[in-house]
């Protein structure tokens, strides 16, 4: 009895983790597409090969995104916290690990997606200026067009990279499925804990892999 009292237990405590995980993860993917897109189209623009290029911003800005690339995650949490209680009013729970994680994830695939759209073959960029295209048009039906299956795979690397930077989470009170079995596994020595959340997080991410490679075999 007490064993299945113990399982059952164990069982809703992964499963509310779990969606946990799904939750920081989602969200904080969401916003750091968004937000990360902006400077990546400037970066764009500006490089020297760029449709309009300006090296003191390219500089500029290429160096901040380095900045905020270099800090561990772990540190850019506690830096973070009066940041995050300013926006989402406490700085501790599911929802406040979200801040840093997005801020976290922002210069990362930022850079991500600078790479895919500097990758655009020049010929095509050259032929859609033959044809009169101004550069908003060259940038949105070319550039990014062109980048879509590259910037895919980017975002899946992405999501995977959350889910690892989720399981520091638990240090704010995030909670998810790596503070589990850090708290319950690691800490206090319940194996089985611990190999279930690994087994979960395996499959979730070679989920998410496989569902990224078949989008870009479509969309290629």
């Amino acid at each position: 009895m007490g064993g299945i009292v113990s399982t059952t237990g164990m069982t809703e405590v992964i499963i509310t983790a779990f969606w946990q995980t799904i939750y920081m993860v989602f969200w904080s993917t969401l916003f750091s597409v968004i937000l990360g897109f902006i400077p990546a189209v400037i970066l764009t623009l500006t490089a020297p090969d760029g449709l309009k290029p300006n090296r003191p911003i390219y500089e500029t800005l290429s160096f901040i995104v380095n900045v905020f690339r270099s800090f561990p995650f772990i540190i850019l949490l506690v830096i973070l916290i009066p940041f995050t209680r300013l926006i989402v009013g406490k700085a501790i729970g599911t929802t406040a690990s979200v801040v840093p994680l997005t801020i976290s994830a922002i210069p990362f695939i930022a850079r991500v997606f600078e790479s895919a759209l500097r990758e655009t073959d020049p010929g095509v960029i050259e032929a859609a200026r033959s044809f009169g295209a101004s550069n908003l048009q060259i940038l949105i039906r070319v550039y990014v067009k062109e980048s879509v299956p590259r910037m895919l795979n980017g975002i899946v690397l992405l999501i995977i990279s959350l889910i690892g930077y989720s399981a520091m989470a638990g240090t704010v009170g995030g909670g998810g499925i790596g503070d589990i079995a850090i708290r319950f596994g690691y800490q206090q020595y319940k194996t089985d804990y611990l190999i279930v959340c690994s087994v979960i997080l395996i499959i979730f991410v070679q989920l998410i892999q496989m569902a990224g490679n078949h989008l870009y075999k479509k969309i290629s």
